[in-house]
């Protein structure tokens, strides 16, 4: 599944996370797809997942020509970092004094789960046009 889990908690695999690592910069929407396919499997563990991928989302659209700016590099640079640096979750421990904070924008929706100031669990997801 990816993740290996332990007393301390569960985290991404390291062989994960050294193919992150040496992941080369998208030349096509059908990598940036496979990118996003294999960081979004990680997106509950870090917080704002959509609003970063973003400017990549938006180049898979069939609707946009395919440009690399600072913009997407920026946006690759910071998933690939947070992919690596990816931290630790918590396991839960029974089911009660748990606390949800969420978050909503024009262009996305961000929740953690938090049981007794540790982080369970995070979700984020980006909110359609409509």
């Amino acid at each position: 599944m990816g993740h290996v889990v332990n007393k301390h908690g569960i985290k991404v695999d390291q062989a994960k996370v050294d193919a992150v690592k040496q992941w080369k910069i998208p030349k096509t929407p059908s990598e940036i797809r496979s990118f996003l396919g294999l960081a979004g499997y990680y997106r509950r563990f870090f917080e704002n997942f959509s609003k970063i991928a973003l400017p990549l989302t938006r180049l898979t659209k069939k609707s946009m020509n395919f440009v690399w700016g600072p913009e997407q590099q920026m946006a690759f640079d910071e998933l690939r970092k947070r992919l690596c640096d990816a931290l630790i979750l918590a396991l839960p421990d029974g089911v009660e004094d748990m606390v949800v904070y969420c978050d909503a924008f024009l262009q996305g929706l961000g929740v953690v789960l938090m049981q007794q100031d540790r982080v369970i669990a995070y979700a984020s997801r980006q909110l359609k046009p409509h």
